[in-house]
């Protein structure tokens, strides 16, 4: 599909979504887990399933022509205090001279051992 960035996994045909799409010059990905890329299961540290968010959602945008550099908005969804607490260094990290808007929820994540889920908003306007 034009404009559509698939990374391959069975949910995004079952649940008839895309990775990334790409609308003019934004760039939206969709709501990504820490799965190791290697074994695909779960990290137990809340930081590392966050670093493997950004890396999968990083590799997605440059797919697209972008980076993270790109973004504009970060959503994070945690399943709790504490692991928000292990999340917000590792955003810290990443953001802090790219300074998206940020918004960051504590819910249910429907994967069992997800603890966190990022979605990115990017821009390549000029």
């Amino acid at each position: 599909m034009k404009n559509r960035i698939f990374a391959g996994v069975p949910s995004e045909e079952a649940a008839g979504y895309a990775k990334a799409v790409i609308d003019g010059t934004t760039i939206h990905v969709s709501g990504t887990t820490g799965r190791d890329p290697a074994s695909g299961a779960f990290p137990e540290d809340a930081g590392q399933q966050a670093r493997n968010c950004l890396a999968s959602i990083d590799a997605a945008l440059r797919q697209a022509g972008a980076s993270l550099s790109n973004a504009v908005v970060c959503r994070v969804y945690v399943v709790d205090q504490a692991t928000a607490a292990e999340v917000t260094p590792v955003l810290g990290e990443v953001f802090r001279d790219i300074r998206p808007t940020n918004t960051l929820l504590i819910c249910q994540i429907p994967a069992p051992g997800a603890k966190v889920e990022i979605e990115i908003t990017a821009s390549i306007a000029a």
